[in-house]
């Protein structure tokens, strides 16, 4: 372990020595050698790869043969999910505070946090195409780009506001859903992500470039925001509003994603993302559960989208570029593949921690990959992993 610290620091020396130790001096023409910089580097880097070869080996050494083979053995986490008492306590305690939090933190933060529901939302929805159906997709926020595009231009030629709107929002986005999934009924892993990763750039490149259509670069501003029975709000209670709003959407999206996952279409996606083969000899209608979960996915992408416009006011192509699709991407599978409850802890994570590490000011993204790098190789079923349901046969009893 100590040698390969060693020699780990002394390669990470050798990359960065020109770097890290030479400095020209442009003004005086002499070049300068930082000495002390190779010290703290050589030393910092033998410390970290020792820790992190230490931290490999404790994993190693205590990994689980089998999660499901004995109950003992569950995390910390599922025991408390489990138990009906803490269970209630938590989202009783959780309740109370996200309908007190716009009146204990100022607007900005009541920002913040629904920016982050919203990502919870997107991420239920990504959830059901990747966490339970086993369908990579790399375009999903194209389906996002229907919704909100969907409000804005309902609202600029035929006047609809954000109400009307929200349920054909999600209709069309359920459409392109489908349109998607036809093409790739045969397709699966690589050759999938790479559909939908064109996918999602067709529809960017489309609304960016279709000006007559969708105004082009310069986007659609002036969106109306969401009514409240013809009362007038002013931008502090219009933020509230959302706030609330949003809950509500996350509280509707977990009981729907929760009623699908136990459901008879749940279960043949849990059976078609294991083993594709197997789930269509045992009967299961593979095209069937395909094009739902498209469906049903992008449609909580749509009701997404009409929110952001409407809590923006302005959405231009630019807002639905890949790294938007990664970054849900990034909440499904660092919170857990089909686990809610991890994925609206990896949509807090990922929203809220970037925003509160500004103190860090260029340090901040540093750190945040960092840790998911960390969280990927330590813990790789994510925070909070989905429960693996098995069957134990015990016999006929005598």
């Amino acid at each position: 372990m100590i040698k390969k610290a060693a020699l780990t620091a002394f390669w990470f020396l050798f990359l960065t020595f020109p770097l890290l130790v030479i400095r020209v001096n442009t003004i005086e023409h002499i070049v300068e050698w930082r000495w002390k910089n190779m010290l703290y580097v050589g030393i910092g880097s033998f410390v970290l790869s020792l820790l992190w070869q230490y931290f490999l080996a404790r994993q190693a050494s205590a990994r689980k043969p089998d999660e499901g083979e004995d109950s003992s053995l569950r995390s910390f986490s599922r025991r408390v999910l489990d138990d009906l008492r803490i269970k209630r306590s938590l989202l009783a305690a959780g309740g109370l505070f996200a309908l007190a939090f716009p009146f204990l933190f100022p607007s900005y933060q009541t920002n913040i946090l629904t920016t982050a529901l919203l990502y919870i939302v997107l991420g239920l929805g990504l959830n059901i195409v990747v966490g339970l159906a086993g369908l990579l997709n790399l375009g999903y926020i194209a389906f996002c780009a229907v919704g909100a595009y969907t409000y804005a231009l309902l609202h600029v030629h035929f006047g609809l506001g954000f109400w009307a709107t929200l349920p054909i929002g999600a209709l069309l986005a359920a459409l392109f859903g489908i349109l998607l999934g036809f093409p790739v009924l045969r397709l699966r892993g690589d050759y999938l992500a790479i559909v939908t990763l064109g996918f999602g750039e067709i529809i960017r490149l489309v609304l960016e470039n279709w000006n007559a259509f969708s105004f082009g670069p310069s986007g659609i501003s002036n969106i109306p925001r969401p009514g409240l029975f013809g009362i007038d709000l002013n931008l502090q209670q219009v933020t509230v509003y959302i706030y609330y709003l949003m809950i509500g959407l996350c509280i509707l999206t977990i009981f729907v994603v929760n009623r699908l996952q136990d459901s008879r279409i749940g279960r043949a996606w849990i059976a078609l993302r294991e083993d594709e083969l197997a789930c269509e000899a045992m009967g299961v209608d593979k095209t069937t559960a395909k094009l739902t979960a498209f469906a049903l996915g992008a449609t909580w992408a749509g009701m997404a989208g009409v929110v952001l416009a409407a809590k923006t006011t302005f959405i231009n192509p630019a807002s639905f570029t890949f790294l938007e699709s990664a970054m849900i991407l990034s909440i499904v599978v660092l919170g857990g593949m089909g686990s809610i409850p991890g994925v609206i802890l990896g949509a807090l994570v990922l929203m809220l921690l970037p925003e509160y590490l500004r103190a860090f000011q260029n340090y901040r993204m540093l750190l945040f990959g960092a840790t998911m790098v960390l969280m990927m190789v330590f813990r790789p079923q994510g925070m909070i992993p989905a429960i693996r349901r098995s069957y134990l046969y015990k016999g006929d009893k005598p």
